[in-house]
């Protein structure tokens, strides 16, 4: 969730492409889904990539299950689709929150709630601006 202008897509895309599943991203922001659309075109992985410009927490909520979540949203967005997505993933599922470390201050109380969450196993990788990693237990 939080499409942006697609680079992170592409390499979840890639990996879809590579193990034969599909990905579902959502932006809601018009622009940014343009520039999104623009790229997955231009490195040719709309065979993948189902494309949703629309808000990502209903469509967390529509989704009856998951096996992996990348939220790359607004901070404040984070607890609640963390949650939606906690909700749909089987035991080993995953779900990676983008800038943990780079824009911690702007939601560290959910960074710590996760990290502490007994029913997912957390870790912040210190690469880049930071990912959390959970996996549900």
């Amino acid at each position: 969730m939080g499409t942006g202008a697609g680079y992170s897509a592409l390499w979840l895309a890639l990996a879809c492409r590579a193990t034969g599943r599909r990905l579902r991203t959502f932006e809601l922001d018009p622009a940014k889904a343009e520039l999104a659309r623009q790229s997955f075109s231009a490195a040719d992985v709309l065979d993948v990539v189902e494309f949703n410009e629309s808000d990502a927490l209903a469509g967390l909520e529509a989704a009856e299950a998951l096996s992996f979540c990348f939220i790359d949203a607004e901070r404040g967005m984070a607890r609640t689709a963390f949650e939606l997505a906690l909700a749909r993933l089987p035991q080993g599922g995953l779900i990676c929150v983008d800038n943990a470390i780079s824009h911690a201050a702007e939601f560290q109380d959910f960074l710590d709630d996760a990290l502490l969450d007994a029913r997912v196993d957390a870790v912040i990788v210190p690469i880049g601006s930071g990912l959390l990693v959970c996996r549900k237990v």
